[in-house]
């Protein structure tokens, strides 16, 4: 029959259950919390309380989804952080009690690992080839910007991060001084298709090796809106488009001029993306030309695999599973986490 893995994901707003069989994703199940859009950011306090009236039911639908009894689960994969710690207590706390009442082992996976390991999935939306190792990825996300070497299903290197905010969190905060809605991100990614890309220049950080920062240019998008609209009130409305196309293609220079820095000096050319920003159709399209430039074979996860899910739990979780990292019932979550 196989190894059933139960995954588990709850490291900010949204609650997910997935279940795979070896490497087939056979559900995923993700409850979002839109409370948080009227507070332009997620809350903490809503956000656990909404795990903890969601998780029963999501694991329930996955389940059933999946055509798994409980009896059938091999182990309970689950995020241990990095996240809000009172969202990833919930997730812990279900798991725990989860597996002690079936007599299976629970199994503790990185967030951010995880978002790596989506690569390494098999479903009706990724029957592609996964990458070989070693492959170097990107990985951008609303709360991490990493470059990293990825040796194997449980060797992971960063050899590049942000110093300060993160990418996504430069396009939801600019995206607020624009007066669109949280999440700012996509909402950028729709309006600057309307707009000029090149109309605007905004700071880039001139660090050196793979590091990445984006306060710099948070900064200098802040003072040229303010500088702007003392002379021109309608300023930002009448440039909207222009003013995200610009923002938009500034973040995706930063982010692949290091990645291209990085691929030359590893002579790595296997890329991988990975993490809730690459959803953004103009960072896919940018890096896909990129790819063709520098004879990189690219590998991009589906769409329902970029943001916060199961699937990339569950699926970590099996190769842990078969190396047998499980987790004791005293192991905490962790709201900062590293490899």
């Amino acid at each position: 029959m196989g190894t059933v893995i139960l995954g588990i994901e709850s490291s900010c707003d949204d609650t997910s259950a997935a279940v795979i069989r070896e490497r087939r994703l056979l559900s995923n199940v993700i409850a979002g919390q839109d409370v948080h859009r009227k507070y332009g950011g997620v809350v903490p306090e809503l956000a656990s309380r909404a795990h903890q009236q969601n998780i029963v039911p999501v694991v329930d639908r996955a389940l059933k989804e999946a055509g798994v009894s409980r009896h059938e689960i091999d182990a309970v994969a689950y995020t241990r952080g990095p996240g809000l710690l009172g969202s990833l207590l919930v997730g812990s706390s279900f798991t725990k009690g989860f597996t002690a009442a079936l007599g299976i082992p629970m199994i503790e996976v990185n967030h951010l690992q995880a978002h790596i390991m989506v690569h390494f999935i098999q479903s009706e939306i990724s029957p592609g080839p996964s990458p070989s190792f070693p492959f170097l990825c990107l990985l951008v996300s609303g709360g991490h910007t990493q470059l990293v070497v990825v040796r194997d299903h449980h060797n992971m290197e960063i050899i590049g991060r942000t110093i300060d905010d993160a990418a996504g969190e430069a396009f939801d905060k600019c995206a607020k001084l624009l007066g669109l809605p949280y999440p700012g991100g996509p909402h950028v990614d729709r309006l600057a298709r309307e707009g000029d890309p090149l109309r605007f220049s905004f700071n880039k950080p001139r660090l050196e090796g793979f590091d990445y920062s984006f306060s710099g240019l948070k900064t200098s998008f802040l003072y040229m809106l303010r500088d702007n609209v003392k002379e021109d009130p309608d300023f930002i409305e009448e440039n909207k488009a222009d003013l995200a196309a610009s923002l938009q293609k500034t973040i995706i220079d930063i982010l692949l001029n290091k990645l291209r820095r990085a691929s030359r000096k590893t002579g790595i050319r296997q890329i991988a993306l990975a993490g809730g920003v690459s959803a953004n159709s103009a960072l896919r399209e940018a890096i896909g030309e990129e790819a063709l430039k520098n004879s990189w074979e690219l590998f991009i996860p589906p769409l329902n695999y970029t943001t916060d899910n199961a699937a990339m739990i569950a699926i970590t979780g099996y190769y842990r599973y078969l190396e047998g990292h499980f987790s004791s019932d005293d192991v905490t979550p962790l709201a900062r986490m590293y490899f």
